[in-house]
């Protein structure tokens, strides 16, 4: 975990003028040996991680507990969200090696969970569909044990993008409805709401198909302006079509030039939210004021600390394995 004491607010020096986030929004500054050597990594490798990009709260607690996501696909994005940091513009960018670098970064670091995610590319043909594929297929050779979690764009609702991603099996497929349905025009002006919702519905559809258990997940943002029970009902959608896991966190005003904050959602109400999907039948909840879409996304796939643990057993001298902690697994459980 980060070494260093000081705490720092997330968007301070970017959000509206005088206005001072609640003491819940502290994070500790990221540092640590695993901050240290993912950052060196992934600079010299030349990939970038939506951890940095969209400075998200919980990088140090993540990446200290090797689990990372990589933004594959550049660093300019042919979208203009209201709520995202990322750069915005017509990308010049393409390279068919990222997909091996990105398998070298995630063997050499050891990473139990790795979430693969994207600039939207409305430029290319298939909206980056085939590098997707090819980066899962190269990670899975490179560190069989490790968990593959990809975050897709839309891919404009085209079938024929999002099932090349499907056929490359990732353990979880996360597409985010990132608000309640009133605000998405302003949030999300490119996308919409029933698309989101049916490239999950799609998703599930074509795993089927090929014989195979795809879990989906997605992700709101509260503090835009939305009512709970806007929320309840983006959640009550979820579960129609077949959503396994939902992610709920606050919204941060990245830069002044971001949608402005209406309102800080407390710890409570996160709480209420949590029990709320949970009681909708979602397989796995998190819900709190800095939880972003890939928090603890390790423990969201099923077995995931039982092969942690085997990958870090060691053999004593007579050739018995000695593991590290091996949870107990209960039945029905996720692990």
């Amino acid at each position: 975990m980060a070494s260093e004491s000081a705490l720092i607010d997330p968007a301070a020096e970017e959000s509206a003028p005088h206005r001072r986030h609640p003491d819940w929004l502290m994070v500790a500054v990221p540092a640590g040996e695993a901050v240290r050597d993912l950052r060196r990594l992934v600079r010299g490798l030349h990939l970038n991680t939506v951890c940095e990009e969209a400075r998200c709260p919980n990088l140090g607690e993540c990446w200290d507990q090797r689990t990372a996501t990589i933004m594959i696909l550049g660093e300019t994005c042919t979208r203009a969200c209201g709520f995202c940091a990322v750069r915005t513009g017509r990308p010049t960018w393409h390279d068919p090696d990222e997909p091996r670098r990105v398998a070298e970064a995630v063997a050499t670091l050891d990473l139990d969970h790795v979430v693969i995610t994207s600039v939207a590319r409305d430029d290319l043909a298939d909206g980056g569909a085939s590098v997707f594929a090819e980066t899962i297929r190269r990670v899975r050779a490179a560190s069989p044990a490790t968990g593959i979690e990809v975050l897709v764009p839309d891919f404009d609702g085209e079938e024929a993008p999002l099932g090349i991603v499907v056929a490359a099996a990732p353990d979880l497929l996360d597409h985010n409805l990132e608000t309640v349905e009133r605000l998405q025009r302003q949030v999300r002006r490119r996308a919409r709401y029933d698309r989101s919702l049916g490239v999950l519905a799609r998703a599930r559809a074509r795993a089927r198909e090929a014989g195979t258990r795809l879990r989906t997940k997605s992700s709101l943002m509260v503090g835009l302006g939305e009512t709970e029970d806007e929320v309840l009902a983006a959640f009550h959608d979820l579960r129609a079509v077949g959503c396994d896991i939902v992610t709920v966190g606050q919204y941060l005003r990245p830069t002044r030039a971001n949608l402005p904050v209406v309102r800080y959602w407390t710890p409570a109400e996160f709480a209420r939210l949590r029990d709320a999907a949970l009681s909708l039948g979602f397989e796995h909840v998190e819900s709190g004021p800095l939880v972003r879409t890939s928090y603890h996304a390790r423990s969201q796939v099923p077995g995931a600390d039982l092969r942690a643990a085997r990958r870090r057993a060691e053999l004593d001298r007579d050739g018995r394995v000695v593991p590290g902690v091996v949870p107990e697994v209960v039945p029905g459980s996720m692990a």
